[in-house]
């Protein structure tokens, strides 16, 4: 069997890091403060009338930069751009000159708004700030939500056959080092025959619902799930809210059901287990497939996880109660079986 170093270092899908926003070097953006952003309030006849001043004080082209950033522009009187002057023709009214600086800049809307969109999501990927708020919540007042019902290594020891005879009629899987490595597309090469088994049992009720592929804030396109999709062959399910936070109601809405006839499989005590035991589905916690692919910082707070949920375990802390089951022992593979 591949180790889980072997195995990511042969998982060819990836989540391109997004590019645009570290392309670019603090550096481009030093320049005179009193140039970066004017918020004149001198009439358009009085900034004519220093036109070629400026120009033969400062002839240089403007910076790319300032060019490209729709931002800086928005806060700026074109009029007080050092280079606008060489953009007017002789006899061209100031009126039209301004409305062409800004039908130049009107392409450059949805690349803004697509860079923040990138740089929120990859942040977000390294700071949940519900996550942060639920966790203090949680360990202050509700440690009994961290506890999963079932933990197992993987996936392969989870008895799908007889979750299915206990009467649960859909699974709900996290994605990154749950079913693939993270930022992969490729469900983890030795987990894909549990995950034919899974689907031999319960058929097209098992989803992906995951911060990361399907969640607005990061997967703004949909991109993500969609070639997850592609990939795996399951639904990913779109919603607007990082776990723990959120209710069940979208899921409850895929899959038909009440969250209590689900399954919610994690590697995550904060954001899966607390998610799925608030909104009463069976918990299954697993272990991480890979840690070397995640950011240093997801690193450190999964060890806190970790402690946190053995130190709760020793002084005989228990998980809450399910209403279909009381003994989940028969849902978990002997080794031997496997």
């Amino acid at each position: 069997m591949q180790t889980p170093s072997m195995a990511a270092s042969t998982t060819p899908f990836y989540y391109p890091i997004p590019k645009s926003f570290l392309l670019s070097s603090p550096s481009r953006f030093k320049r005179n403060p009193n140039n970066l952003i004017s918020c004149s309030t001198k009439p358009i006849s009085s900034s004519l009338q220093t036109t070629n001043h400026r120009t033969q004080k400062q002839n240089l082209p403007l910076p790319p930069a300032f060019e490209d950033s729709f931002l800086l522009y928005q806060f700026s009187s074109p009029t007080e751009d050092p280079g606008f002057s060489n953009r007017i023709s002789d006899g061209e009214p100031v009126e039209l000159a301004i409305r062409g600086v800004e039908e130049d800049n009107k392409s450059l809307v949805i690349s803004s708004n697509m860079w923040w969109a990138d740089l929120k999501a990859a942040l977000g990927q390294r700071i949940n700030v519900e996550g942060i708020v639920s966790s203090v919540s949680v360990i202050v007042k509700d440690r009994h939500l961290v506890l999963p019902h079932v933990s197992v290594r993987d996936l392969r020891y989870i008895d799908w056959g007889e979750l299915k005879k206990r009467g649960f009629k859909g699974v709900v899987f996290d994605k990154d080092n749950t079913l693939t490595a993270p930022y992969s597309l490729a469900i983890w090469p030795p987990l894909r025959p549990s995950i034919e088994q899974c689907k031999a049992v319960f058929g097209h009720d098992i989803a992906v619902f995951s911060n990361s592929a399907g969640l607005t804030e990061y997967d703004h396109d949909d991109s993500k799930a969609k070639a997850l999709e592609a990939e795996t062959g399951i639904r990913v399910l779109r919603h607007r809210t990082k776990k723990p936070a959120g209710t069940a109601e979208e899921v409850e809405k895929h899959f038909g059901c009440a969250s209590s006839e689900l399954i919610m499989v994690g590697d995550r005590p904060f954001t899966d287990i607390v998610y799925g035991n608030r909104n009463g589905f069976l918990t299954v916690l697993t272990e991480p497939l890979s840690r070397a692919e995640e950011p240093f910082i997801v690193r450190q707070v999964r060890r806190l996880e970790l402690a946190l949920l053995k130190r709760w375990l020793r002084k005989g802390l228990k998980p809450v109660d399910h209403i279909l089951v009381s003994d989940v022992t028969p849902f978990v593979k002997d080794p031997s079986d496997l």
